[in-house]
């Protein structure tokens, strides 16, 4: 869709190139959704592709992500033997729907910074501990889990002008087990719930809880629960208020699922060696 606001584009070569905010600006990554509808308020786009950012980077300790890395990049990523949680990396990009334009197009930001329910990029970075890296207009940085950078439907914790710059995901986190549960109305619909399930080798389990919900929880436990005290902690730590409601799926439809989900999620893993 023609943007037929916009009056300037600016195209980055570096940090030091960074204009000062103004109401109006957005960064321009992937666009997909950007150019998706109408943004009557925005007058200047500003390129963060244009900056260079290697998309990935494998280390002995974690994995980096820029905010600028396609899902067609992040799920071609050939990752360590050791980190057997790998296949779940491709489980979430496929969980994004979408032609082969929109998986070249959309990026690991724009899927964390639209803050969108259904986003498996961020179901992907809550369930494997990812922190964000923000860059801030007066020249330092933050970080935050990604569970505190999204706040809510197309809300986050960025402050005007600040940059998403990257996402880390831990070594540790990345070699658990884990098993993935994902539901839609239709065969080819937007995620109604989204769930993630991973275990260390010590024993402790964890559930992370995307798209039936506003935002990201992840629900940690010492050891694998029995199936009655997964339920009761789910109840406890979702209101009912926070289930989603939206034409993907109503909230006692979400509530209902979820609940499902995880419950066959748990009896999965307990029958992983820990």
């Amino acid at each position: 869709m023609d943007l037929h606001t916009i009056e300037t584009l600016i195209r980055l070569r570096s940090r030091a190139d960074l204009p000062e905010w103004q109401d109006g600006d957005a960064w321009l990554a992937g666009g997909t959704w950007l150019y998706s509808e109408p943004q009557p308020a925005l007058r200047r786009l500003i390129d963060l592709t244009t900056l260079g950012w290697a998309p990935h980077e494998v280390g002995r300790k974690s994995l980096t992500l820029s905010a600028t890395c396609t899902v067609a990049a992040l799920e071609r990523l050939e990752l360590p033997g050791s980190w057997i949680a790998a296949p779940l990396v491709g489980q979430c990009c496929r969980a994004l729907l979408g032609s082969f334009k929109v998986w070249n197009g959309a990026t690991v930001g724009g899927n964390l910074c639209l803050a969108l329910p259904a986003g498996p990029i961020i179901a992907l970075a809550a369930a494997l501990e990812g922190e964000c890296l923000l860059w801030a207009p007066d020249g330092g940085e933050r970080r935050l889990p990604v569970t505190e950078f999204v706040r809510g439907p197309q809300s986050t914790a960025l402050a005007p002008g600040e940059i998403l710059r990257s996402l880390t995901l831990p070594a540790a986190a990345l070699s658990r087990r884990t098993a993935f549960r994902r539901i839609s109305l239709s065969p080819h619909g937007r995620s109604g719930a989204l769930l993630i399930g991973t275990r260390d080798a010590d024993g402790s389990f964890a559930l992370t809880v995307t798209a039936a919900v506003r935002r990201p929880l992840r629900l940690a436990f010492p050891h694998l629960p029995d199936p009655d005290a997964l339920q009761q902690a789910i109840a406890a730590s979702i209101p009912a208020d926070l289930y989603y409601d939206d034409v993907h799926g109503r909230p006692d439809w979400r509530r209902h699922v979820t609940r499902l989900l995880a419950g066959e999620i748990r009896d999965e893993l307990a029958e992983m060696p820990a």
